[in-house]
C-alpha cells in the first residue's frame, strides 16, 4: 500500500488545474467586459463577446472532473483516471462543486489502491483488470459512497461556509481577511500556502472571489513591500539591504507584479525570521483592507494580470500599496542600517575550458 501523501496528491491537483482555471478565467472576464452572455442554444445568433462568456464557462464548469481525476491520477497512476472523472462528474452532478470534486479525487484514488491490493482474480482475468474490474468496481463504490454518505455533508458545508461570509460585518471581514493574508504568505508559497490556496479556491467555485484575491495580493506584498522598503530608506537615510540585495530587487520587483515571490528569497534567507515577521504584518494590512473592500478577481492568479477581471480594481490597488507599505515599514524597523558596499557582490566566475591537449596519462 502506497503512503497516504495527503499535500503531495493536492499539489498535483493544483498544478494540472491552475493553468486551465486562468485561460478560463481570463476568457470569462474579457467575454463579460464584451457584454457577452452564456450562450444557451447555437441555432439562435450570438457575438463573438458571448463566445468568449461561454468557453470560459466550460472551462470553469470541468473543474470538479478535473481536480477529481488529478487527484485520484496521483494517488493510483492510470487506473484512477477513470474512477475519477466519474466521480469529479458525480460532484458536479450533486453540486459540490470543488470541494466535493477535491474530496472525490481522493476516495476515487484510495478505493483504486485497496481493489489492486485486496482482490484477486484468475490468471484469465488478469488482462481484464486494468480495463474493466478496477475501473468499474471502483467507480461503482466510490459513486455510491458520494451519493449516499458524503455528497450531502459535503453540500451542508459548503452552504455553511457561504452563508457564514454573507454574513461577515465589516470587523469581521478585515480580520478575516488579516488571517487569510497572514496564512498566504508567511511561508512564501510552501504547504501553509497551498492548504490555504485548496480552501480559498473552494470558496471562488462557489463565486466567492473575495479570499482568493486576498491570497493573491499576499504573494505580491513580499517583493513589492521591500522595493518600497528600499526607495523609503533613500529618502530617510537609512538602507537596510547590501549590494547584493539591492541587485536581487532589480528582478524580485518584476517577478512579483506576476505574483512570482521566488525573487525575494535570496533576500528572505539572509534574515529569515526578521522577514517572515515583515511579510506577516502586510499579509494581513493587504488582506484585512481587500477582504474588507471587496476586491474581487475573477481568476485564481496572475498577479497584476487579475486587475482586468475585478469589478473593483482600486480596490486591489489600495490594499496592496498599504499592505506592501505595513511590509516595507516593518523590515525598515526591525532591520539595522547597513552600508550597501559593505559587502562585495559574489561574482561568479566564469569557468575555464579544460584543454584536453595538457592532459598527460601515465
Amino acid at each position: 500500500m502506497k503512503k497516504i501523501e495527503i499535500k503531495k496528491h493536492l499539489m498535483t491537483a493544483i498544478s494540472f488545474f491552475l493553468p486551465i482555471v486562468v485561460a478560463s478565467g481570463f476568457l470569462l472576464a474579457i467575454g463579460n467586459m464584451m457584454g457577452g452572455k452564456s450562450i444557451k442554444s447555437f441555432v439562435d445568433e450570438f457575438t463573438f463577446a458571448d463566445t468568449m462568456t461561454t468557453m470560459g464557462g466550460y472551462g470553469l464548469g470541468l473543474l470538479p472532473m478535473i481536480v477529481s481525476t488529478a487527484i485520484a491520477y496521483s494517488i493510483a497512476d492510470k487506473p484512477g483516471i477513470a474512477p475519477g472523472l466519474i466521480i469529479g462528474m458525480v460532484a458536479s452532478g450533486i453540486n459540490s462543486g470543488f470541494l466535493g470534486g477535491l474530496i472525490g479525487g481522493y476516495l476515487a484514488g484510495y478505493t483504486v489502491l485497496i481493489i489492486v491490493k485486496y482482490i484477486k482474480v484468475p490468471d484469465w482475468m488478469q488482462g481484464l483488470m486494468p480495463t474493466l474490474v478496477i475501473p468499474f468496481i471502483s467507480s461503482f463504490i466510490a459513486g455510491l459512497i458520494m451519493y449516499y454518505i458524503i455528497g450531502t455533508p459535503i453540500n451542508w458545508f459548503s452552504s455553511l461556509i457561504t452563508g457564514y461570509l454573507s454574513g461577515l460585518d465589516s470587523s469581521s471581514l478585515f480580520i478575516y481577511g488579516a488571517s487569510i493574508g497572514i496564512l498566504a504568505s508567511i511561508d512564501y508559497g510552501g504547504a501553509i500556502n497551498k492548504v490555504v490556496f485548496a480552501f480559498v479556491f473552494a470558496l471562488f467555485s462557489e463565486g466567492i472571489y473575495e479570499p482568493i484575491t486576498v491570497l493573491i495580493l499576499a504573494s505580491m506584498t513580499t517583493p513589492f513591500g521591500l522595493t518600497l522598503a528600499y526607495f523609503i530608506g533613500k529618502i530617510i537615510n537609512k538602507n537596510v539591504f547590501n549590494k547584493q540585495e539591492i541587485e536581487t530587487l532589480k528582478t524580485a520587483f518584476p517577478m512579483g507584479v506576476c505574483q512570482i515571490t521566488e525573487g525575494c528569497f535570496p533576500i528572505v534567507l539572509n534574515d529569515l525570521v526578521k522577514n517572515v515577521i515583515a511579510t506577516g504584518i502586510g499579509g494581513a494590512v493587504g488582506g484585512g483592507f481587500s477582504m474588507l473592500w471587496g476586491a474581487d478577481s475573477h481568476i485564481p492568479a496572475s498577479g497584476m494580470f487579475a486587475l482586468f477581471t475585478m469589478t473593483k480594481p482600486w480596490a486591489f490597488i489600495g490594499a496592496l500599496f498599504l499592505g506592501s507599505l505595513a511590509n516595507a515599514i516593518a523590515i525598515l524597523i526591525l532591520k539595522p542600517k547597513t552600508d550597501p558596499d559593505s559587502i562585495p557582490v559574489i561574482e561568479e566566475k566564469e569557468e575555464k575550458d579544460i584543454s584536453w591537449d595538457s592532459l598527460k596519462i601515465n
